[in-house]
């Protein structure tokens, strides 16, 4: 078999996009829950930082924090490229694009209340239990401009993570032949994978998320409500999850 065969150039295609993103954030993930695992230390007194700062001088911690985010969304680019077909653009193949802007908001918000309330208490379950690790956000109040690239980032998360792991890959894995119940298994995995560093929680968390996300894509051939629910999510993970950890600063911080 030669690349000249599609589906063995669609094989190298999806390997080498899955590679230049959230494959390879699943591999550090993976090596990263092992390096817990056999730490000295239970999972219940680790912790994992989110969006935490990259450099004591404010202008550089900006700049790093925005190319970061910048740079993220090449791989969305590169997806939205090769999916594009002549007469038919990857926006409307994926169902991102605002021809359906009420249904889309309706059916988000729905996924953030499915989601939401089963998502914290999952991750007040592991921390009692001490399968999950603590997770330690960014202050809010650290710069003028720390809320708005916390929402950034959470616009970056939700477009990667949908585009690529649900709209590209259920494209892609169609074209392979693939069974319906493998792609939305297999695109779960993989959700669930990427969040390891967090602990086991998460990844049961997460994959059960991919599992509703991927069902409702099939359904609804859209990506446009998935990313507004993630987005809602990380928002509220980010910015409002500094608040909560002075709330329940005995269940959300790392034990003594």
């Amino acid at each position: 078999m030669t690349l000249r065969d599609p589906h063995t150039a669609l094989r190298w295609e999806v390997g080498i996009v899955l590679g230049l993103s959230l494959g390879a954030s699943a591999l550090y993930s993976i090596v990263s829950i092992i390096a817990r695992l056999t730490d000295t230390r239970p999972l219940s007194e680790q912790s994992a930082t989110l969006n935490g700062s990259q450099s004591s001088r404010e202008w550089l911690d900006f700049t790093y924090q925005f190319l970061g985010i910048f740079f993220a969304l090449f791989a969305v680019a590169l997806v939205l490229y090769l999916l594009w077909l002549p007469g038919q653009s990857s926006f409307r193949r994926l169902g991102f694009d605002f021809t359906q802007p009420g249904r889309d908001l309706l059916r988000g918000f729905g996924l953030v209340l499915v989601i939401g309330i089963p998502g914290l208490g999952l991750y007040l379950a592991g921390r009692s239990l001490g399968f999950t690790v603590a997770v330690v956000p960014s202050p809010l109040d650290t710069f003028w401009w720390t809320v708005p690239i916390l929402v950034l980032s959470a616009l970056r998360s939700a477009l990667v993570e949908e585009l690529i792991v649900v709209g590209y890959l259920f494209t892609r894995l169609r074209e392979l032949g693939w069974s319906t119940w493998t792609i939305i298994v297999s695109s779960a995995l993989l959700r669930g994978s990427y969040h390891l560093y967090q602990g086991i929680g998460p990844f049961f968390g997460n994959a059960a998320m991919g599992v509703l996300f991927g069902w409702c894509y099939l359904r609804w051939g859209r990506t446009m409500p998935l990313v507004i629910a993630h987005w809602i999510l990380d928002i509220v993970s980010f910015v409002g999850y500094p608040l909560a950890l002075a709330w329940w600063p005995g269940l959300l911080t790392p034990a003594a």
